[in-house]
């Protein structure tokens, strides 16, 4: 072994590091996966040596390499894990759960599929002659959208929509704010006309969007970065639904009687809480709470958040702008969307609620149920 060698392992030892094969058999991950969790900056080691390139790591990693390892078991993609990993670990658990619920219900879709094709290959042949109407259940969509002005803004600058595929929500900012969140929405309607494939809506989605910054661009005026707006909307094919996300509306889901956020905002006081420099509690008197890290604006526009959820009978959506998110709590969220099963009566009980609370901004919402219909299918 070299000197510097010799020297770096010295060094590292000395100040109680462990070598990355002690830390491997520690944490039961490999010395290759340290490696690419070092790159993917997921899991870094405490210190590397300027000479050998050796990597150590602080027995107080053992902690955060024994839950990465646990979540790659679980099955979560390496991104999804750098984000739960930097959580508290209250708000890890709900993320690890709601990711489960996904994992669930894609499993339960793809465990019916099997069942009906073996039945469906295994079973008798029958007489095409004595094939008469058969039903077949698919998942469609119950929903309603309103919007409200508020009680302190003169003008409404929310935009909101909800189709048999479409369901989106737009708050608009700046002096062109209401015909800017207005030609977002209506650049995503053109989804709302035809059935999508599974497959291919995220590429249509981002042709979509793109099609949504150029006009907010145009609404906006050219290189304008005080008027844009939000977008949160999702779009629906039939078993899945593909969500894009920019800014600070939101999107909730409610399951089983829970609700998980499954947006992340994107606003300056939140990337502070993400690195941990602010609390929760320091986070809801930021005076610049409302600051946006990033929009649809007339300067150009950053990279929405765009991914597919698989859904499942009795799920509930509710897509808002921040003049409902902001007012109202999490648990009365969940309290009304329990307990008011009509959309439209839901959408109602939670601008009322914003009402209740002073309704500073503009209060727009969308509530979509997934439900089972049957549909008769000619088989002759």
């Amino acid at each position: 072994m070299s000197n510097g060698t010799s020297n770096g392992l010295s060094n590292g030892l000395s100040n109680g590091l462990m070598t990355i094969g002690a830390f491997s058999k520690a944490c039961r991950l490999s010395p290759k996966a340290l490696r690419l969790y070092d790159e993917l900056e997921l899991l870094r080691p405490a210190r590397v040596d300027p000479e050998t390139g050796y990597r150590y790591y602080a027995p107080e990693q053992l902690e955060q390499a024994r839950l990465v390892a646990w979540l790659r078991r679980l099955g979560m993609p390496l991104a999804e894990i750098r984000e739960v990993s930097a959580l508290e670990p209250a708000s890890a658990a709900r993320e690890i759960r709601a990711f489960w619920s996904r994992v669930e219900a894609e499993t339960a879709t793809r465990r019916d599929l099997a069942s009906f094709l073996v039945d469906h290959l295994a079973g008798p042949r029958a007489d095409p002659r004595s094939l008469k109407e058969t039903t077949m259940s698919t998942l469609e969509l119950r929903y309603a959208a309103l919007t409200d002005t508020g009680l302190v803004r003169p003008a409404n600058q929310d935009t909101v929509y909800a189709g048999a595929r479409v369901l989106a929500v737009a708050d608009g900012f700046g002096a062109g704010g209401a015909p800017a969140s207005g030609a977002a929405v209506e650049a995503l309607k053109f989804l709302d006309g035809e059935p999508l494939a599974a497959g291919n809506v995220l590429n249509l989605l981002e042709d979509a969007v793109q099609g949504a910054t150029e006009a907010v661009r145009e609404a906006a005026g050219p290189a304008d970065p005080a008027t844009g707006t939000t977008l949160t909307a999702m779009v629906w094919t039939g078993s899945q639904l593909a969500l894009v996300h920019i800014g600070d509306s939101r999107a909730y889901l409610l399951r089983d009687g829970e609700l998980f956020r499954i947006t992340h905002d994107h606003t300056v006081v939140q990337s502070l809480l993400d690195e941990g420099r602010l609390t929760p509690e320091e986070a809801t008197v930021h005076p610049q709470r409302t600051l946006l890290a990033k929009a649809l604006t007339g300067a150009g526009s950053p990279s929405p958040d765009i991914r597919l959820h698989d859904a499942r009978p009795g799920d509930r959506y509710l897509l808002c702008s921040d003049g409902l998110s902001r007012v109202v709590p999490e648990g009365t969220l969940t309290a009304t969307l329990t307990t008011t099963p009509d959309p439209t009566e839901a959408a109602r009980a939670l601008l009322a609620t914003a009402h209740t609370s002073g309704a500073p901004d503009n209060v727009s919402c969308v509530v979509a149920d997934v439900v089972t219909a049957t549909d008769v299918v000619d088989t002759a």
